[in-house]
């Protein structure tokens, strides 16, 4: 199945207002149900008990959130991990309209552009961001996600398979006419788990380990320092 690009249109000014907050509910209920949050629950557990086994750090473990919307996978994903963690969870999109507005921290920015020193934070995540880049942004945005994290990279996106797209065509009577443009498109230019690993080949990354996930999700660790 051959990567298409096709132009999302919550990433446009083509949605109405409300267009946008019934997407955006859409895809809280998707990340809920199909293993948004899941899938970087699973992979919060992983590096948080690995910080846990380097050092003696049991205090705020701090992840920024790329592309993140209404925040619904970190925030959430932060709670249940088990054991239970202290995470502060800073929220970034470029779209301010996208961000909650219940106080969380939030800020506007461009993903391939952080606007943070190096080593803000402990972790940063994203979650179906990586499929709205090209490979040389790929390797860009990663490079300035480990510049900005201390320990690692959590990535969390499609796998582009024919099923997983009839699948989605499928689920035309749950959706709002969005959000089903936009995930079909999604499914169409999204990766598979060999081009991602390809492309990681060429960033910074100290070690990758990468694991398919529940119902077309595929949730990637890219790791700073391996030690």
């Amino acid at each position: 199945m051959k990567r298409v690009v096709t132009p999302e249109l919550l990433d446009s000014d083509a949605a109405t207002p409300a267009e946008v907050q019934q997407t955006l509910a859409d895809l809280r209920r998707i990340n809920r149900w199909f293993g948004g949050i899941s899938t970087t629950r699973r992979m919060l557990e992983q590096v948080v008990a690995r910080i846990r086994q380097r050092s003696s750090q049991r205090g705020e473990i701090t992840l920024l959130d790329v592309g993140a919307g209404s925040g619904d996978v970190s925030l959430t994903a932060a709670r249940q991990i088990r054991p239970p963690a202290q995470i502060r969870v800073t929220l970034m999109d470029r779209m301010p309209a996208h961000l909650p507005r219940n106080g969380t921290g939030t800020i506007a920015g461009d993903a391939l552009a952080l606007p943070f020193l190096d080593n803000s934070f402990d972790l940063v995540t994203c979650s179906l961001l990586i499929h709205h880049l090209e490979r040389e942004q790929i390797v860009h945005f990663v490079n300035q996600a480990l510049r900005v994290a201390r320990v690692a990279v959590l990535l969390n996106d499609l796998r582009r398979e024919p099923l997983h797209l009839a699948l989605m065509c499928a689920g035309y009577p749950l959706f709002a006419r969005l959000t089903l443009h936009d995930g079909i498109a999604s499914v169409r230019r999204a990766y598979t788990p060999q081009e991602l690993k390809s492309i990681l080949g060429n960033t910074d990354a100290a070690g990758v380990e990468m694991e398919n996930r529940y119902l077309y999700r595929m949730g990637i660790i890219v790791w700073k320092d391996v030690r």
